[in-house]
């Protein structure tokens, strides 16, 4: 894939998340390569009563170009220890909807002032088989920002090349088994760290957005 102007893969972030809105059909992250009979079965195990959820996706806006900002989960955790993820946590009754929440986890677990970060958009609701259903709140983020880990949750952070993600040779593909039933998923390593599972899903959802059209 040839590179991009960093202006020109902003503006085509922009363009391609201006109007969405939270919802979405959950299932369309892990239906993809499948058949129906394997969306079926992997419906069959998700709760019928799920927490809802939002998650921040930061784009920092190097001179570069983009950068994905990324969390490596705390190794203490009893849930997705060591994993990496985006910065977020259940959406509260305080909260106005899901970038609120997104915004207000984020500050919590990263120190990331709500003045760096802005709005551009959200991809669709994602499942995840450990109860909840997450709203990506995809971000530009201006850099000059400081960032303080809650180090009860997060053990580290990181960015990655929005570039690097959207190449799909770095796309690798991975058999998991859940239920009994042999699902496709795809990983996406990054130097000594595996990004995969949802926050590897809602990446590729990035992926396809951006390649749509």
């Amino acid at each position: 894939m040839a590179p991009r102007e960093p202006a020109d893969l902003r503006r085509r972030v922009e363009h391609r998340l201006r109007g969405t809105a939270p919802g979405g059909d959950p299932l369309g992250a892990y239906a993809a390569g499948l058949t129906p009979e394997q969306v079926d079965a992997l419906r069959a195990h998700l709760p019928t009563r799920l927490a809802r959820a939002a998650v921040m996706v930061p784009l920092v806006e190097r001179p570069e170009g983009l950068t994905v900002l990324l969390t490596q989960r705390a190794s203490h955790l009893k849930k997705h220890a060591g994993q990496i993820s985006f910065p977020g946590g259940r959406i509260e009754p305080g909260d106005a909807g899901p970038w609120e929440a997104a915004v207000r986890e984020t500050r919590e677990e990263i120190g990331l002032d709500a003045g760096f970060a802005s709005l551009a958009g959200y991809l669709h609701d994602h499942m995840v088989l450990t109860g909840y259903l997450i709203t990506p709140a995809v971000a530009f983020v201006r850099p000059g920002f400081t960032l303080a880990l809650d180090v009860t949750e997060v053990e580290d952070v990181f960015e990655v090349p929005l570039e690097f993600i959207l190449e799909p040779a770095h796309h690798v593909p991975r058999k998991r088994v859940f239920g009994g039933h042999e699902f496709l998923t795809h990983d996406i390593p990054y130097g000594e760290r595996q990004i995969w599972g949802a926050t590897a899903s809602m990446l590729l959802s990035l992926c396809h957005l951006l390649q749509e059209g």
